[in-house]
């Protein structure tokens, strides 16, 4: 499957920014967000269980990211608020078989979408 990101942007620290990834088919068994700050290893934020539907989320988000899907569409989308420098990164959707492979760790990923650059700064 192919995933296309985008929705990255320059936005002030406080705001906020809505994600896309677009898939090109069906058929994976979970899809989530993981990002990779300048000089960091990629961190995982959260992922949809395509099975029930059920969305994780990694421990540090902490209610400030929201992710949601259109199934007819085969998108998925990360609202992220109250936007913050360190939160400046590259974003990449990626598909999985285990959410738990995406919002714990290690990383394992099938399929890694492009990236789109997210950049808070004032």
């Amino acid at each position: 499957v192919q995933l296309q990101a985008s929705g990255g942007g320059l936005v002030q620290p406080g705001g906020s920014l809505k994600l896309s990834c677009a898939a090109s088919a069906s058929g994976y068994r979970a899809i989530g967000w993981v990002r990779q700050a300048p000089g960091k290893e990629r961190e995982g934020i959260s992922c949809i269980s395509t099975d029930h539907g059920s969305i994780y989320y990694a421990r540090f988000v902490k209610g400030r990211f929201t992710m949601s899907r259109d199934r007819a569409k085969n998108t998925v989308f990360l609202q992220m608020n109250d936007l913050k420098p360190e939160d400046t990164a590259v974003y990449y959707c990626a598909v999985t078989d285990l959410c738990v492979d995406i919002t714990v760790g290690p990383l394992d990923v099938k399929s890694w979408g492009n990236g789109t650059l997210v950049t808070v700064s004032s």
